[in-house]
């Protein structure tokens, strides 16, 4: 029988950049691209319900006459064939095989511990569930190293003591051309250390408050709001405050982004939980889960495909069990490749 390799990857074309700016000692450039080829993912080794994460996470349900055993076998099946979608549209994913021990429930979900910038930097957060606090791999890090450059490291894991909280791109969703980072505040993402990261990474905030229909804090901004190149899909019902509301509007506008806006109901499905990625050949794709394609209308449909084309994947236990689609479960990787 042929082992699984635990690395695999192609070498794709590297982002190009403009404009440096330093600040802090970071080197901070302004890319011409929001998407990228490379991406990494997680295979579950143990994946199941969390209770640690459930109580901020009104989208995991327990419920199930399945046992432990068979979720995870069918969380495995689902991560790859949606691996395999991807490659067969020329995304290069990097597949990381999760270790047994310590269990990690949710290491299926990578973009919340990490996360791979083009300057060469490596950041990794705090997050509020011990469980998940173990997810992050000094190994991973060194497999990237294999075909990446990284040359720099930074650490917010150090806030956990303090009980202060941001989980990656599950918290903040990255406009990488205008340098803007978007942020519903919640238990997972902490107004100051939102402030510490953009004054890292050279980026100016938009924080809002965003709430489900029973009036519950989003526990992630990117389960109601996916950033496009050219677009945003984003839940507005969700932001409660009018002037919430209105400073998003007058950010989208200064950053010509069309606004395709879904529902409570289409959120609830995971219709926010999307990221565009670019293949080979440069063409750019809008990857959700089957859940959240179906939940669109058609019109939804064509606004989305007058900018990219669409990749979607069944991944139903994942999102019944782990609170997370698509987007969760692919870290992008911008570093400069090595020659």
């Amino acid at each position: 029988m042929e082992r699984r390799k635990n690395f695999s990857c192609i070498h794709t074309l590297p982002v190009n950049y403009t404009q440096t700016v330093l600040v802090r000692g970071y080197i901070s450039k302004r890319m011409k691209r929001q998407t990228t080829s490379n991406i990494m993912m997680v295979r579950p080794a143990a994946f199941g319900f969390n209770a640690q994460t459930a109580e901020s996470n009104a989208f995991q349900t327990s419920e199930t006459e399945l046992s432990k055993s068979e979720i995870s076998k069918k969380a495995q099946e689902e991560f790859d064939g949606f691996v395999a979608l991807l490659r067969r549209r020329g995304v290069n994913v990097i597949v990381i095989e999760d270790s047994f021990e310590p269990l990690k429930p949710d290491a299926v979900f990578p973009n919340n511990w990490i996360t791979f910038h083009h300057n060469g930097t490596v950041i990794t957060y705090p997050m509020q569930a011990p469980s998940r606090r173990v997810e992050r791999r000094e190994d991973v890090i060194e497999m990237i190293k294999d075909s990446y450059e990284v040359k720099r490291r930074v650490r917010f894991e150090e806030y956990e003591t303090e009980g202060r909280f941001l989980e990656g791109t599950g918290s903040m969703i990255l406009d990488r051309v205008h340098r803007r980072v978007y942020a519903c505040i919640s238990p997972r993402t902490e107004p100051r250390l939102l402030d510490e990261f953009c004054a890292w990474a050279n980026y100016e905030k938009v924080e809002f408050r965003a709430r489900d229909g029973e009036g519950v804090d989003i526990y992630h901004t990117n389960v109601m709001m996916a950033m496009g190149e050219t677009f945003v899909v984003i839940c507005m019902d969700s932001v409660t405050e009018p002037n919430d509301q209105k400073k998003l509007y007058k950010v989208f506008e200064e950053t010509d982004k069309e606004i395709i806006n879904i529902t409570l109901g289409q959120m609830m499905s995971f219709a926010g939980n999307m990221l565009q990625v670019r293949n080979e050949e440069g063409e750019t794709i809008l990857v959700m889960s089957s859940q959240a394609y179906d939940s669109l209308t058609e019109g939804q449909v064509s606004q989305i495909e007058k900018h990219t084309s669409i990749l979607h994947a069944p991944i139903n236990t994942i999102e019944k069990f782990g609170g997370g689609s698509a987007r969760c479960m692919m870290a992008e990787v911008f570093l400069p490749v090595k020659a």
